[in-house]
């Protein structure tokens, strides 16, 4: 049988591949190839956005948490990296912030111009001083800013986790503030919204007006011209009362930054889970 297999099978001489099988390849229509179905445009940048602009991780700034009370607020966050030497805070969300350091002319964030400023708000080169940016370590760096003033509750804390004090000689409340406005913090004592500054500028702060922790019951008979003081490590301050309205419990514009020291204070309103108190007193 092996051999018969072998009798039938005959080898074709490799020359009769050369002469007899003609192989052509040639490339085809451009039309033939599959068009590309995404084609990003190329972006040019102009020669005058390729000077020292601060891109890295020290201009960057930390979304406000999802959900909190300043996530949709526009300009609103916190520096990532607020230790670095030289690298100016913002008054956020107004761009109104100044540096100035010995021998340079003010910078301005926000994009404003000043003696020796470009307009991206860069120190041009040659400018006043002839100064680097950002300033070298040792510079005695000073900040200033006209509006939305913000505090951050690092270096505040108590041993027992609170952040500070509340009093309202009126309704001779005494209570202590923990950060954040969570069930845990209101189980304690009164609790701090954490989208808003904890010294400087706005501070809101809430608590229930019923059960055993009952602090806020009574602020809705709060009058004009009471006093309310908060205390932190930072010091003593004292308000005093501008007014008392029953607003929406969607309503969040009474925990906006300010430019002055104020004080706001929310609570439930008994029978109506739609609405809130809020309570407001400005620095004397």
């Amino acid at each position: 049988m092996a051999a018969a297999l072998a009798a039938t099978i005959t080898p074709i001489p490799a020359s009769a591949l050369d002469s007899d099988w003609n192989y052509t390849y040639s490339n085809p229509a451009y039309e033939g190839f599959g068009k590309p179905t995404s084609i990003e445009p190329v972006q040019v940048v102009e020669t005058t956005e390729t000077g020292n602009i601060n891109r890295s991780k020290d201009s960057a700034f930390i979304p406000p948490l999802f959900g909190s009370y300043s996530a949709d607020t526009k300009g609103t966050g916190e520096l990532l990296t607020p230790n670095i030497s030289g690298v100016p805070p913002m008054a956020i969300g107004t761009g109104s912030g100044v540096f100035t350091a010995p021998g340079t002319a003010a910078q301005v964030p926000g994009g404003g111009t000043a003696a020796g400023v470009s307009p991206s708000g860069i120190p041009a080169s040659g400018g006043a001083g002839g100064a680097a940016f950002p300033p070298p370590a040792s510079a005695n760096v000073s900040f200033s800013y006209s509006e939305n003033k913000f505090t951050l509750p690092d270096g505040l804390y108590e041993s027992d986790n609170s952040i500070g004090r509340l009093e309202i000689p009126s309704l001779k409340l005494s209570v202590k503030v923990y950060e954040t406005e969570s069930l845990q913090s209101l189980a304690k004592g009164a609790g701090h919204f954490k989208s808003t500054s904890c010294w400087d500028g706005n501070v809101g702060i809430c608590g229930h007006n019923r059960g055993v922790t009952n602090h806020f019951g009574k602020i809705h008979t709060l009058e004009k011209g009471d006093t309310v003081k908060y205390t932190t490590k930072l010091g003593t301050r004292t308000y005093q009362v501008v007014s008392v309205t029953k607003i929406e419990e969607t309503d969040f514009s009474n925990l906006e930054r300010t430019s002055d020291n104020r004080i706001t204070l929310i609570t439930c309103v008994n029978d109506q889970p739609a609405k809130r108190w809020c309570v407001q007193a400005v620095e004397k």
